[in-house]
């Protein structure tokens, strides 16, 4: 089956870098010179997705003025003859068919993704994170969708992560089925003890999910930290009837972490065409005085 469609929740308070997430949403930070949110659907459209809904909260009204037409600023640019910029701006709410809904009380990422009911309808969905760029040569969530439905009801994308920091994430009960593919049976979110971990591989910022997820989640009760946790609902389909994980190609950025940000804007940076020579003579002067 074909998926078309893509929820990216975005409602999280960014409490990892704070203060600047006091009135600036972290989807919205740039990495060179695009904002972390747009890299995001960017992911999404590459992969075929032709429908986005982003789930906020209170404060981020400068998503939606992203994908937004722009008429002062595009008038502005076509004036002054700067047809590239202008070329640009344009671009972006054209992306894709893209939507918001406000997630009224933060009561967990699975209580977000539930916000998704009436737009998925009856249908397979991709889930994105709003704070994890993954940069790839094939789009990450496309490696996904085309592992959808192989072996079981959904697709996980996984990397493995150290053990000293597997309490920060879900630890998967997994078996290799072929190259990069796994079967999933089992979850544990945010293992607490070593005999909760499961595997060091954890599911990281991408999932393909089947519509009975939200049958799931309506039912599930609150786990971790008091909230409504994916985790939990996902785990209710690899128990049954199994979920399939990918361990994706590509490099991980969590845009939610000051390491991450940094990382980010220095790696795609050095990849930039308009900024690669220079960062890269910088850095290297820089590391001589270190």
């Amino acid at each position: 089956m074909k998926i078309t469609k893509a929820v990216i929740p975005a409602a999280g308070f960014g409490t990892r870098v704070l203060p600047a997430t006091k009135n600036f949403p972290k989807e919205m930070f740039p990495i060179v010179d695009k904002p972390t949110i747009q890299y995001i659907v960017e992911e999404a459209v590459a992969a075929g997705i032709t429908d986005i809904l982003i789930i906020t909260n209170r404060g981020k009204g400068l998503m939606e003025d992203h994908f937004d037409r722009s008429p002062e600023l595009e008038s502005i640019l076509e004036k002054s003859g700067k047809d590239e910029f202008l070329k640009l701006v344009k671009s972006i709410p054209d992306l894709a068919n893209i939507s918001f809904i406000r997630q009224k009380e933060m009561k967990g990422l699975g209580h977000a993704v539930l916000k998704a009911k009436s737009f998925v309808g009856n249908e397979p969905f991709a889930v994105l994170f709003g704070d994890g760029v993954i940069v790839s040569e094939t789009p990450c969530i496309k490696q996904l969708i085309d592992c959808y439905g192989e072996f079981g009801e959904g697709v996980l994308g996984v990397k493995k992560v150290d053990e000293k920091d597997i309490h920060k994430y879900g630890s998967l009960k997994v078996e290799n089925l072929h190259d990069n593919v796994f079967k999933c049976t089992d979850m544990k979110e945010k293992p607490k003890t070593k005999e909760e971990v499961l595997s060091l591989y954890s599911i990281l910022d991408r999932c393909v999910l089947p519509p009975e997820i939200f049958d799931i989640l309506e039912h599930t009760e609150p786990g971790v930290g008091g909230e409504i946790q994916l985790t939990d609902a996902m785990r209710e389909i690899a128990v049954t009837k199994g979920m399939t994980a990918v361990e994706f190609e590509g490099k991980r950025y969590d845009m939610g972490n000051k390491f991450g940000i940094l990382q980010a804007q220095i790696e795609v940076g050095l990849q930039h065409p308009e900024t690669k020579d220079q960062l890269r003579d910088y850095i290297k002067n820089l590391a001589a005085e270190l």
